[in-house]
């Protein structure tokens, strides 16, 4: 953190509150809603919600919450409030230079993190699974860049919302092969997730209830390939198959997977080949980012949710990984995430890395 940056942050944090107590009758709640606010790096940080009752009202109007049964709603007020207070101790401590990434409000702060984590859909029994469907990466003797962004340079299609299905492993499957598809023809077609949904079951996937990467990648060698977006809609629930060859957009001819747990060997294939699917350990503090680079030395649980790998670079002499998620964009950075590169495999990121040949 830079010195102007902390001596400013002081001053909202010491000084405002003081000024608060001379001028509150004056002001009022827009006063307090100006100095419960604070400005670092043009990211505007929230460190309180109070009164909470007024966020709830909010936060139900903008996600289109409603709970008609009383006794429901308090159960979910009480949640929310739980998790409202999770996010002000957490940016107190980004605001102090504790923490390296900053937390927020999204659809998931009505959610208990039981109920949260039924809705991640990656499934691995064991690493067989994944290397026997895919042939082993070998990096080339190229010299990668220090940092890339394959977003700028067309290989990425927009962010995408799973919903309430767990579907994370599509998304990151089609994501990879939509960048293979545009480094191979020069055109950027958004893929269908929902024939994956639909059609790979016998390749091991569960539908919404859970799926992997290299099962589906099985799958569109077999079929002959995915159906663009457009021609075979995403519904976010399961459905009978309906996939047609004869609207078959891409194919792959089978898949690569990174060497495990190596982020060097990751960074290569990102930086030679493209995006990359991966499997990371989504847990309670990745659901509530919001900006900045994630950096969680806990984040060591078994993986249990599909992304995709864009880009890497570096801020502020902090290595990251730049990802692309499936819940929208009104989550984390625009629907994308910076996690920390470099950390000892931080969230098993390197543990899984596939994508499609083509």
């Amino acid at each position: 953190m830079k010195f102007c940056e902390c001596g400013s942050m002081m001053f909202s944090l010491i000084f405002l509150p003081m000024l608060a107590s001379s001028v509150l009758s004056a002001s009022g709640p827009e006063f307090i809603s100006w100095f419960e606010t604070v400005k670092m790096r043009n990211k505007t940080i929230r460190l309180s919600y109070k009164p909470y009752e007024n966020t709830w009202f909010q936060y139900k109007k903008d996600y289109g919450k409603s709970y008609p049964e009383t006794d429901v709603d308090e159960l979910r007020y009480t949640i929310f409030v739980s998790n409202l207070k999770l996010i002000e101790e957490h940016n107190a401590r980004y605001v102090m230079g504790e923490e390296s990434y900053y937390v927020g409000i999204n659809q998931f702060a009505g959610m208990t993190e039981k109920e949260f984590s039924e809705m991640l859909g990656l499934v691995v029994q064991n690493d067989t699974e994944v290397n026997g469907r895919c042939s082993s990466y070998l990096p080339a003797e190229n010299v990668v860049p220090d940092a890339i962004d394959w977003r700028q340079k067309g290989f990425v299609t927009p962010v995408k919302g799973q919903g309430h299905c767990g579907s994370c492993w599509a998304f990151s499957t089609t994501g990879s092969l939509e960048g293979q598809y545009f480094r191979k023809t020069k055109k950027l077609v958004s893929l269908s997730e929902q024939q994956l949904v639909d059609c790979s079951g016998k390749f091991g996937n569960h539908g919404c209830s859970g799926g992997l990467m290299s099962n589906a990648f099985a799958y569109i060698k077999y079929f002959g390939g995915l159906e663009s977006e457009q021609d075979y809609h995403y519904v976010g629930k399961d459905q009978i198959c309906n996939a047609s060859k004869s609207k078959v957009v891409a194919t792959c001819l089978g898949c690569a997977y990174v060497k495990k747990g190596s982020e060097s060997s990751l960074k290569s294939a990102v930086g030679e080949v493209g995006p990359v699917s991966v499997a990371i350990y989504a847990g309670p503090k990745f659901i509530r980012y919001k900006g900045g680079v994630y950096d969680d030395p806990s984040c060591t649980a078994r993986v249990n949710h599909g992304v995709l790998v864009v880009g890497y670079g570096t801020d502020a002499g902090k290595d990251y990984w730049l990802v692309k998620n499936s819940w929208g964009t009104g989550w984390g950075e625009n629907g994308y995430i910076r996690m920390v590169r470099n950390k000892s495999n931080q969230c098993r990121i390197a543990d899984m890395g596939i994508y499609p040949l083509v």
